[in-house]
C-alpha cells in the first residue's frame, strides 16, 4: 500500500460514519493501492498500518477497531465476517537473546484467511497463518498456526475444539449435524462429508 495515501485514509476514515459510506471507504482503500472486492464494508475505526499488500474478496465486513499491521501480505477471501478489536499482523522479531534487545531481527509472514471463515471479537492472529474455508476463530483467540477448513478455534494458543457444518452448525464430537442430518468424518486433521453409497 502507499504510505502516503494510507496515512491521509487513517485521518479521513475517523471523520467518516462507522457503519456507512462503505463505497468512499473501498474506493479510498483502493487509491492506497489495496484490492477491494464488491460489496466490502469497512467500518471507520478501523486501523490500517504498513506498506504491506492488502487484498479482500467480495461480500465482507471488517468491524470496529479492527487492527491491521503488514509488511508483507494480509489476503481476506470473500463472505469472510471479522468482529470487532480483532488483530492481523505479518511482522514480528526474531529472539535475539545476546543483544540489547531480545526482539531482534524483524521479520513478515503473510496471512490469509479463506472463503467464509468468521474471526469473533479480540481474536488475534499471528504472523504467517492461514485461516481455512468456513473456519470460526472464538472470541480472544490467539491462532499461532495454520487452522483446516471447517474448524472451530479457541484459547490462547487457539486449539480446535470442533468443527462446524456447511450449514453452520457446530459439531463438536459427533460428526453428524443435528440440524441438517449431513455426516462428516475426520482423518489427517480434516473435515470430510460422506455421501451415501460411497
Amino acid at each position: 500500500m502507499k504510505p502516503v495515501i494510507n496515512y491521509i485514509n487513517s485521518l479521513l476514515f475517523p471523520l467518516l460514519p462507522e457503519t456507512s459510506c462503505f463505497a468512499l471507504k473501498r474506493g479510498l482503500l483502493r487509491l492506497a493501492g489495496a484490492k477491494i472486492g464488491k460489496n466490502v464494508r469497512i467500518c471507520s475505526s478501523v486501523h490500517i498500518m504498513g506498506c504491506g499488500e492488502l487484498v479482500i474478496g467480495d461480500d465482507v465486513w471488517i468491524g470496529h477497531e479492527v487492527f491491521r499491521s503488514t509488511t508483507s501480505r494480509i489476503e481476506i477471501g470473500s463472505y469472510v465476517d471479522i468482529a470487532p478489536m480483532v488483530y492481523l499482523g505479518t511482522g514480528t522479531h526474531r529472539i535475539d537473546i545476546d543483544g540489547l534487545h531480545s526482539a531482534g531481527e524483524s521479520i513478515s509472514r503473510n496471512i490469509k484467511i479463506e472463503d467464509g471463515a468468521w474471526l469473533c471479537v479480540r481474536s488475534t492472529l499471528l504472523p504467517g497463518v492461514v485461516i481455512g474455508k468456513n473456519s470460526v476463530v472464538a472470541a480472544g483467540a490467539v491462532v499461532t498456526k495454520d487452522v483446516p477448513d471447517y474448524a472451530l478455534m479457541a484459547g490462547v494458543p487457539a486449539k480446535q475444539i470442533g468443527w462446524v457444518c456447511e450449514c453452520g452448525e457446530v459439531l463438536h464430537e459427533n460428526t453428524t449435524c443435528s440440524k441438517c442430518g449431513r455426516k462428516y468424518e475426520t482423518n489427517d486433521e480434516k473435515l470430510y462429508e460422506v455421501t451415501e453409497g460411497k
